[in-house]
């Protein structure tokens, strides 16, 4: 698999790792951290209701190694998302991302997410007020990630009008997922998956707006694919899409991201040649890390389940890859320190056959 010519300047949204519920936390940012060192990483989304009326700490802890790192926030009401915004700057985000492509009903009752692609005009005033209340500061930029329709509107006006209305008050990055979102008939996990991809929308998108940053996200399985996506004129002679956003390969096939640095970046690796087995031997002592720093307090004890779970595809494909997890997913261990686990989970390593 061949790398990319380079060039003189790289997108900061070259490579991303999307925002995933229940996924992409603190110590499965921590994680990819160790795969690459330079693609963007996102929270999970955060409502706006939970940051102003609930524990900020929780919710905006995140450790000094994940930078690049954005804040995804979930909301619609301009004067709640710059209070959000101003909280981002303080705790010294790269970026705010606002989502306009969930599809869920819980999202949807809270009249953001999804929905607010039919209401271009309300979300431009979240972003232009989020940008006023963090003094438009380049140091965190202000961006969207949203579908290319919503329903049966799968007409491409729809999301050049949505882009431009936005684009207009200063936002300049978007990230595209690019399906519809289907707000009625089809669950979170259906709505990645049914809705056809239309690659094509978001390259339109990138050779009308070709100042804008123009991220495509969606149905990318693997390097492959990804390098086909960024290739010079991918798009149109001349006209290359500034990158790319990968959600659930990424999590499940975590290992493709160890390529990412010297395919998409041009970095050649140096000293110590990155291993699986290193990758989770560095996460163990992390997770032990994190039990020692939160030992006995009365909320938000890690232990180190919380943490392994989101390393459990590092060996996926390889012989001895099921015995692995099952002696990491083993609940009978949990009282084990995650050292004396990996161990025994490595009796017979996964390079062996079962």
């Amino acid at each position: 698999m061949s790398t990319l010519d380079q060039g003189d300047h790289l997108s900061p949204w070259r490579m991303c790792v999307a925002p995933m519920l229940d996924w992409t936390d603190r110590h499965c940012r921590y994680f990819h951290r160790l795969l690459s060192q330079h693609a963007r990483l996102y929270t999970e989304m955060v409502t706006t209701g939970a940051l102003l009326h609930g524990d900020v700490d929780r919710h905006l802890r995140f450790n000094e190694e994940e930078h690049p790192l954005a804040l995804q926030l979930g909301g619609s009401e301009p004067a709640d998302l710059a209070k959000c915004a101003k909280l981002a700057l303080q705790w010294r985000y790269d970026e705010v991302n606002l989502n306009c492509g969930c599809p869920s009903e819980r999202v949807q009752r809270g009249a953001f997410g999804a929905c607010l692609m039919s209401e271009a005009s309300l979300v431009a005033e979240g972003i232009k007020a989020m940008m006023d209340a963090t003094g438009g500061d380049e140091r965190m930029p202000i961006t969207v990630k949203h579908r290319i329709g919503i329903d049966q509107i799968e007409n491409y006006e729809f999301v050049r009008d949505f882009v431009g209305t936005i684009a207009d008050v200063g936002c300049k990055v978007f990230i595209v997922h690019a399906r519809n979102a289907w707000l009625k008939g089809l669950s979170p996990k259906e709505n990645r998956e049914i809705p056809p991809l239309r690659y094509e929308f978001v390259h339109r998108l990138k050779q009308e707006f070709p100042d804008l940053t123009i991220v495509l996200n969606g149905g990318l399985a693997d390097n492959a694919a990804c390098l086909a996506q960024l290739q010079p004129g991918a798009v149109l002679d001349g006209v290359t899409l500034d990158g790319l956003m990968v959600g659930r390969a990424a999590y499940h096939t975590p290992w493709m991201m160890a390529d990412w640095d010297s395919l998409f970046y041009g970095e050649q690796a140096e000293g110590d040649v990155l291993t699986r087995e290193g990758v989770e031997a560095a996460m163990v002592a992390y997770a032990q890390r994190e039990m020692d720093r939160t030992a006995g307090l009365p909320h938000g004890e890690v232990r180190w389940p919380a943490v392994i779970r989101h390393i459990l595809g590092l060996y996926s494909g390889m012989p001895g890859a099921r015995r692995w997890r099952q002696v990491w997913s083993d609940h009978t261990l949990k009282a084990l320190p995650p050292a004396a686990v990996m161990a025994r989970a490595h009796e017979r390593a996964p390079q062996q056959a079962d």
